[in-house]
């Protein structure tokens, strides 16, 4: 095991910069949290976290190979995970979210709104992920750069996808905390329609890129 112990360190510190370089991740955590409060957020990382360790799982088992090697199957991913990220932007861009009914009190509303906001953005983070190719070629063009010669690959990936995924909860955490603070002034209608505009874009900007991304095997 000791002769993993460099490989997984100038793994753990290259991701670690990955990780926090801003992305379709960071994007979505981000607007959930600020919008929809700490469960919302906390529920997209954990649909995040789901999604990678599917890609991760993937890739040490092979399965992932498929998007790189096949031209249609990469071509199907892309064009689903591109139509939900447009779908998603172009909802938002929309039908931004109003402020919250006052039928009822602003606050109970809130409460009642965020009590079930976990699994709306569990879902969310997941599907981001899943429909995302990109995460998958960048987990079997990356990872494999780390395993040392003559190891075992499954196990040393599933070592590297549990520390991406520790990773990802630190610094999505990081941002949820930082956010969910500022969530008086994020609540403000003015400000989420704003935000929801602005994220909607960013979300249509994402579908187009990786609508655009041309399969690894060309």
């Amino acid at each position: 095991m000791h002769q993993w112990l460099l490989p997984l360190l100038a793994f753990t510190t290259a991701a670690a910069i990955f990780t926090i370089t801003p992305g379709l991740d960071s994007v979505m955590v981000l607007r959930t949290a600020a919008s929809d409060g700490r469960r919302a957020g906390i529920g997209a990382i954990f649909g995040i976290a789901v999604g990678l360790s599917f890609w991760g799982l993937a890739a040490a088992f092979g399965l992932t190979a498929l998007l790189a090697a096949s031209s249609t199957a990469f071509f199907v991913v892309k064009c689903v995970g591109a139509v939900y990220l447009v779908w998603m932007g172009v909802s938002q861009l929309l039908r931004p979210r109003m402020a919250l009914t006052t039928e009822v009190g602003p606050e109970q509303a809130r409460r009642v709104e965020h009590r079930n906001a976990f699994w709306p953005g569990f879902r969310r983070g997941m599907l981001t992920d899943l429909l995302n190719p990109k995460a998958g070629i960048f987990v079997i063009t990356f990872f494999p750069q780390f395993i040392p010669p003559a190891t075992d690959v499954v196990a040393f990936t599933l070592v590297q996808v549990v520390i991406q995924v520790v990773l990802t909860f630190i610094w999505l955490g990081l941002l949820v905390a930082l956010t969910v603070p500022l969530a008086q002034f994020f609540n403000r209608p003015v400000v989420v329609r704003r935000l929801d505009r602005l994220t909607g874009l960013v979300f249509i900007g994402f579908g187009a890129k990786i609508f655009l991304t041309d399969s690894p095997s060309h």
